[in-house]
């Protein structure tokens, strides 16, 4: 029986699988969101959130777990230092997927993949005006 068992191959070998996954988490990390199919962000979701857990633990074990996954010594310290802090407190869900709609090469599904805690930018939307400094009352 196939139950729960998760597997998008993406037409590739497993290590070549295993290494475009840890790629997306590294991205994600370093750059707080990506822009990636459908697909690709809902199995980098699980692999982030994974790491995610093993990171709150802390520990010496935890990172080295956290660079056999990503490779890449800037993103463990990214992991370590912003993004664990940044979600204290939560039990889980630590991702947010927002789909963008077809891509118009190939019609492939696309989404944005980021932080719970980031801000997410509507289409259209305007980044806010910078405020204005109050006026000194005079003397």
């Amino acid at each position: 029986m196939r139950h729960r068992k998760q597997n998008v191959k993406f037409g590739r070998s497993k290590s070549h699988r295993e290494a475009l996954v840890d790629m997306l988490v590294a991205g994600l990390v370093k750059a707080k969101s990506i822009r990636t199919t459908l697909q690709k962000a809902k199995v980098a979701r699980q692999a982030a959130e994974k790491l995610v857990t093993t990171a709150r633990k802390g520990g010496i074990n935890a990172r080295r777990a956290a660079m056999a996954r990503l490779q890449d010594e800037a993103a463990v310290k990214e992991l370590f230092d912003k993004v664990v802090p940044m979600q204290e407190g939560r039990q889980g869900g630590y991702t947010r997927i927002v789909k963008l709609g077809r891509r118009s090469s190939d019609g492939s599904e696309m989404a944005v993949l980021s932080w719970v805690d980031e801000p997410v930018a509507k289409k259209g939307a305007e980044a806010p005006a910078a405020e204005t400094p109050a006026e000194e009352p005079a003397k």
